[in-house]
Formats: C-alpha cells, sequence, structure tokens
C-alpha cells in the first residue's frame, strides 16, 4: 500500500506545485525547502484514524508543529480513500462503485448481504438549515448514515452511501440507484434485513426478507413456521453485521468527532483498509449441513 499511495502522492504534490508556480520548475531537482514529514510518516492519518488520537498528541510523538500534522492528513486523508474495495480471490481488482459490486456479484455468482450503519456526529449548531436531517430516528441522535455490502462469509465488497441519519435504509441505497442494478442484472441476489421490504416487495425472486409476523389468530403451525424461517433468513445474513463490527474497530467510525462534511472521505479511507484484511480470508466451501438448509430454504 505505501508504494502504491507514494507514487499517487508524489503525483498530486508536483501538480501542485506547478499549478502554485504557474509553470515548470525554475531551480534545480532537491533546491528549496524540505518537507518536515517524509512520505512514510505522512501515513500517520492512518493512526489517527484508528485510535482518533488528537492532532496535539501526534505532534508529540513526530516532533513537529500541530499544523504540519494537520496539514499532512489533509493530504493524505484523499489517496487511501480512493483506492476501492478488494475483491476475494482477485488480487489487484478492487472495487469502487455499486455497479462494479453487482457486476462482480453476477460474474461470480455472490449472494449480497446489505445492511444499514450508523455513527454518532457532532450536533449540528441551532438554526441551521438541515439540522433536523441529522436526527436519527432509531437512535434519537445526530448520526450519518452508510450502507455495507459483503458476501456470503463477511467479506467486505463496498461501504459507503453516506446519508444524513434520518434517511431510512431503503431510501439512501435507492438514492444510489440500486433497483435499477437489480433490474439490469437480474441474476444477482441478496438477503437483507426488514428496513428494506419495499425491495423484496418489488424484486420478491431476487431480494430476500424477513417474513412478516403471522396475525395473532393464526395457528400454531404457521407461527412455528415463522420463526423457523425468520431464524434461518438471520442466520444467512448475521454476517453482515460482523462485517460492520470490524468497521467499528476504528474509533471514527463509532463516533465521530471531526467536521461531518470530512465523514464520508474518513469512512472511505478506513473501509478499504478494512476490505483488505477481509479479503485475505480464504473462501470456505459449504459443509453438508448448510446445503441442506440451502436445499430446504429454495424448497
Amino acid at each position: 500500500m505505501f508504494a502504491e499511495l507514494a507514487t499517487a502522492w508524489e503525483a498530486a504534490r508536483q501538480s501542485a506545485l506547478r499549478e502554485a508556480r504557474g509553470g515548470e520548475r525554475r531551480r534545480a531537482e532537491g533546491a528549496g525547502r524540505k518537507p518536515k514529514l517524509v512520505f512514510l510518516d505522512r501515513l500517520l492519518p492512518l493512526v489517527h484514524l484508528r485510535h482518533q488520537l488528537p492532532h496535539v498528541v501526534l505532534a508529540e510523538l513526530f516532533e513537529v508543529d500541530r499544523s504540519t500534522v494537520s496539514a499532512a492528513i489533509r493530504q493524505v486523508r484523499p489517496l487511501p480513500a480512493a483506492r476501492g474495495f478488494a475483491v476475494p480471490d482477485r488480487p489487484g481488482l478492487r472495487l469502487k462503485t455499486l455497479e462494479d459490486v453487482f457486476a462482480y456479484a453476477e460474474a461470480e455468482g455472490v449472494e449480497l448481504r446489505l445492511d444499514g450503519a450508523e455513527t454518532q456526529v457532532r450536533r449540528p449548531q441551532a438554526d441551521r438549515p438541515g439540522r433536523r436531517a441529522f436526527v436519527s430516528g432509531k437512535r434519537k441522535q445526530n448520526t450519518i448514515k452508510t450502507t455495507t455490502f459483503s458476501d456470503g462469509q463477511g467479506r467486505l465488497l463496498l461501504s459507503g452511501l453516506v446519508r444524513p441519519g434520518r434517511m431510512p435504509d431503503q431510501t439512501a441505497v435507492r438514492s444510489e440507484g440500486i433497483a435499477e442494478q437489480f433490474r439490469t442484472r437480474p441474476g444477482v441476489k441478496a438477503k437483507v434485513d426488514s428496513g428494506y421490504l419495499g425491495l423484496a416487495k418489488e424484486f420478491p425472486g431476487q431480494v430476500s426478507a424477513p417474513a412478516k409476523k403471522p396475525k395473532d389468530g393464526a395457528c400454531d403451525g404457521d407461527k412455528h413456521a415463522w420463526r423457523e424461517t425468520r431464524r434461518r433468513q438471520s442466520s444467512a445474513r448475521i454476517c453482515v453485521e460482523h462485517t460492520n463490527a470490524e468497521l467499528r474497530q476504528w474509533a471514527p467510525l463509532r463516533r465521530f468527532t471531526g467536521r461531518r462534511d470530512t465523514y464520508a472521505e474518513t469512512h472511505l479511507t478506513v473501509a478499504p483498509l478494512v476490505s483488505d484484511r477481509s479479503a485475505q480470508r480464504a473462501t470456505r466451501r459449504r459443509t453438508s449441513t448448510e446445503l441442506v438448509l440451502v436445499r430446504d430454504t429454495v424448497r
């Protein structure tokens, strides 16, 4: 990753210097003020994102001024955010958009899992337009919502689609065109929770959501069948919850204390790092018991 980011950082740095000069350099290469931090040390945003250490603490650790640390974080943070998400068993291939995920799922026969996640953020100032948009109806806090896509083993394929916390999970993915993706690629299937019942109704052969609870007057057999169906569906979908838990190991994705307008970039910096680790897990073959469960579910 260091070699990958170093090339992109140097290209961006030379482009910025050329724009500031207004043309080609006038002095020999190597002249001029030297940066206080070499590029390897400029990867300190990863330390900041892992533990959410204050800039002042990082400045003490690297023996530089706080402004130098803040500038390094601003400069380097967009580079990991543009890397994309690692693909299991496909080194060098990375997914960056929702279209990429659906194309991969169709080509490899991967059944997707998707789920929404919320991160607490700072409360907007009073009388600011759109303040209520961040108040989550579920958590009763100011949050930002993201959507996570994984495969059947919980390996992260995409995480993003950043929206204010008040927006429902289904609305967030529909605004990114997920319905068009299901129509374009009818072979792609997904398992979801009850927050995506509208998608399950629109695409009954592709999207699997929990069954509705029987009415109070239903017989015991119907209630037992509902509980068993819901248990199997939850068991097959729980892996995406584990994927969200991996993201929560990074402090800023548990509670973000920075400016809300930088959260999307911060999230896209952290999530690909999580996908790099999850993609290294070997593909697990289904056991005979799991194959029987799949067969019974299809029936």
